[in-house]
């Protein structure tokens, strides 16, 4: 009985040793800079927008929940302690991925291509906006820094070709190819 208990004790310990060691190698491109970072908003519970939704107005819009809202924090303070360098952010004007910059990073900048894609009327500017975002990309220059995109699902989508899931990041180099993703639930 003993024996069983040291070895479980020991299979735990290098599990969240592997955990640690695969978080730490996840944050590794970023750590190098020049890389972008999207980051889909934090949690929004619900799939879309209400009917009628405005741009402008956020109380008719699905929003962060409590739990998007301490989630946002946690992204900022994991780019502190893993010290990652930020040129900029941009986000979505949609008032879950404002309230995700706000809430992690405090200083934002709007940026109309990453807003989303999902649902009729926006779903007509989908080429136009990801020609705008490859356009931007391509003439950024991070000097060291990095570039954090905070956008949806379906942007993410369409740049990536990979799924995210609330408050993801998910690491790239300047032509989008993925370098890492970093889950932050």
């Amino acid at each position: 009985m003993k024996k069983q208990i040291i070895s479980l004790i020991t299979i735990i310990f290098s599990l969240i040793s592997f955990h640690t060691h695969a978080s730490e190698q996840n944050w590794k491109p970023a750590q190098d800079g020049d890389k972008i970072i999207l980051i889909r908003h934090a949690l929004a519970p619900g799939r879309g927008d209400p009917k009628g939704f405005k741009i402008d107005d956020c109380k008719t819009q699905r929003n962060l929940d409590m739990i998007g809202i301490n989630q946002s924090k946690k992204i900022g303070k994991l780019f502190k302690e893993n010290k990652i360098k930020i040129d900029q952010v941009l986000s979505s004007q949609w008032c879950r991925c404002k309230d995700t910059a706000k809430y992690a990073f405090g200083n934002f900048k709007e940026f109309s291509a990453l807003n989303s894609t999902f649902s009729p009327p926006y779903d007509e500017n989908e080429k136009k906006q990801i020609k705008e975002l490859k356009n931007f990309v391509k003439n950024w220059h991070g000097r060291g820094k990095n570039l954090v995109l905070i956008t949806h699902y379906v942007v993410i989508l369409a740049m990536t070709g990979e799924t995210s899931s609330s408050g993801e990041l998910i690491i790239t180099d300047k032509n989008f190819k993925v370098l890492s993703t970093i889950n932050t639930f």
